[in-house]
């Protein structure tokens, strides 16, 4: 990665166009090859999911517009909804300022969240003066809430 090379490109005008090999050969990938993913839905922008990508998984989601990750407890390339059926096509891929995270906007087919769930950002963290849980014993000024309820089978 390089910064400098990102760094020269942030005066660039709207509409400036580079060629994509010369853009992802500056990516930042971790010591593992990764880079982190945020994955949100092209009509209305809700965020359905954080992953990793390798620059196999990364080409690949390119060459065939379905969103393909790196699977990091499988060790092994893992295209979405291959086994669900949940596909993510991929609308437009942008690289942030630093060269170091993507944002995918995708068309979701199904839910995203292997719990079945829309989205995997269910948790929610409240905070305030008194907050009562009644799962729990402690005293908190904050507490997780479940935002949203698993499916049920059909």
């Amino acid at each position: 990665m390089s910064r400098a090379f990102f760094r020269a490109l942030e005066q660039s005008p709207a509409g400036s166009c580079f060629a994509l090999e010369s853009m992802l050969c500056q990516l930042s990938f971790d010591s593992q090859g990764l880079i982190p993913v945020i994955t949100q839905c092209a009509e209305s922008g809700e965020v359905l999911m954080m992953a990793w990508m390798n620059a196999q998984s990364l080409r690949q989601t390119l060459d065939t517009g379905r969103m393909t990750y790196w699977s990091r407890s499988r060790q092994q390339l893992w295209a979405k909804g291959e086994t669900s059926g949940h596909i993510q096509q991929l609308e437009e891929m942008r690289i942030d300022c630093d060269g170091d995270a993507l944002l995918c906007r995708v068309t979701q087919q199904g839910p995203a969240c292997h719990t079945g769930r829309r989205h995997c950002f269910y948790y929610s963290i409240e905070h305030s003066d008194s907050a009562e849980c009644p799962d729990s014993t402690e005293s908190l000024k904050s507490r997780v809430r479940v935002t949203a309820s698993v499916p049920e089978s059909k």
